[in-house]
């Protein structure tokens, strides 16, 4: 609601909207700048070549290219590849959230209830935790969150949400009532220490594309709207003295010393102490360390992350294989009969989006050395190990059932998976989500 409606200020202040496009390409400058991007293109064949019913899109140019496509954006990453933007960071850290709307019963909804809890049932096996947000109409928000820095390739994000579901408290919320959607987005988690470097020629990033969600304190849309800010009030003094196409310092150093900076830094440490020590720790340390930071200095200076999300996947011979309960069916459901709720839509005949750099390596690299985990960190259930009978195993990927979280993208071991856009308006279809 709140998107529509800002849409709608928008468009009143002389905004164009272009609704069901997606950005699926960069125009570079005679200079290697970024001036545009690419929008609109429908009709690709299924190898991605042009043919009789391929409507080629059209290429929309700017003094300045703000990019803003939430976390582990597709045009986002290429720019912080191409530009080295990331060169003496340390490497950005996720989650993945998954979300489900239910309408329970009125004796049992207080609007403007907030819960939220941390670790159950993940024990050790992953950091994590949930929201529990009363809303109008009777309605509930319920979502799960897992850390994609787990260690053990068995994990199954999905199941623990579903686990999450049987816990006293939540079963007797939930008794009654009815699913309505379901959704699942991945989530920037590595704060201040893993800001990209944001601007290159002609270019900028904004939000969790950056990644400025605040971890302990479970937002992250404060930040990015004033990151927006930031980014036109740049753009705007930099186009007023006659500059196009070079890089928005100014936006910068407002990100990093202004509001949004002074923010993440006071808790920069919680995550690492949190992945590092495990949940006690960074409720003790951690918030020591928040404290301290309020005072103006920190106990542990900086801390940091070390590896990546996809590299700190280990071996599945040295863990055991987690038995997860079955869905009921009234509480818990299976992925695909989620998806469903996600009424998420891909027209079948386009090329795949979801790109394997070595079709070889999900069958000959991650099968026996990590019991390919994309059969469970994906909550869409887009990745199958197919077994028949005689056969060789075979790798298969449904990716109609995308729900656009960018988990595999982030997660594989092997990162062998790049997530690219389909064709405008295809994915997802979030009611309120």
């Amino acid at each position: 609601n709140v998107c529509r409606w800002m849409a709608e200020q928008a468009e009143e202040l002389g905004v164009e909207i272009f609704p069901g496009m997606a950005c699926s390409e960069l125009v570079y400058g005679d200079n290697g700048e970024v001036k545009g991007v690419v929008a609109g293109v429908f009709g690709l064949e299924p190898d991605g070549s042009y043919g009789p019913n391929t409507e080629p899109g059209m290429e929309l140019h700017g003094k300045y290219v703000f990019l803003s496509e939430g976390v582990r954006g597709s045009l986002s990453k290429e720019v912080i590849a191409k530009y080295d933007l990331s060169a003496g960071k340390e490497p950005q850290k996720y989650g993945i959230g998954m979300k489900e709307i239910w309408e329970i019963d009125p004796a049992k909804h207080k609007e403007g209830s907030v819960t939220h809890t941390m670790g159950w049932p993940l024990g050790k096996n992953a950091g994590g935790g949930s929201f529990i947000y009363h809303l109008e109409n009777n309605q509930v928000y319920m979502g799960f969150v897992v850390h994609l820095n787990y260690e053990n390739p068995h994990i199954y994000p999905y199941m623990e949400f579903q686990r999450f579901k049987h816990h006293p408290m939540v079963a007797e919320l939930l008794k009654g009532g009815k699913r309505v959607a379901y959704g699942a987005r991945a989530i920037s988690e590595g704060g201040y220490q893993s800001m990209p470097k944001m601007v290159a020629p002609g270019v900028a990033l904004l939000g969790c594309s950056v990644g400025m969600v605040n971890v302990p304190r479970i937002k992250g849309n404060h930040n990015a709207m004033l990151s927006g800010k930031a980014a036109a009030e740049a753009a705007y003094e930099a186009i007023k003295a006659g500059r196009s196409a070079d890089e928005l310092t100014d936006y910068e150093t407002e990100v990093r010393t202004g509001a949004i900076g002074r923010d993440l830094k006071k808790v920069r440490n919680v995550k690492p102490i949190w992945s590092k020590m495990g949940l006690g720790a960074s409720l003790a340390l951690g918030g020591l360390d928040m404290w301290t930071n309020t005072l103006g200095f920190s106990l542990f200076g900086t801390m940091k992350h070390g590896k990546s999300d996809a590299e700190a996947t280990k071996s599945a011979e040295g863990f055991k294989p987690i038995d997860y309960p079955k869905p009921d069916g009234k509480l818990s459901f299976d992925r695909l009969t989620n998806v469903s709720f996600s009424m998420t839509n891909h027209e079948e005949q386009q090329p795949c989006h979801l790109q394997l750099k070595d079709p070889a390596v999900p069958i000959k690299v991650n099968l026996p050395k990590y019991d390919e985990p994309a059969q469970r960190y994906c909550p869409a259930g887009v990745y199958e190990v197919v077994r028949e009978k005689g056969e060789e195993p075979r790798f298969v990927i449904n990716f109609q059932n995308c729900v656009h979280c960018k988990t595999c993208d982030i997660k594989d071991p092997s990162q062998n998976i790049n997530w690219v856009p389909p064709q405008g308006g295809d994915g997802p279809n979030y009611p309120n989500m």
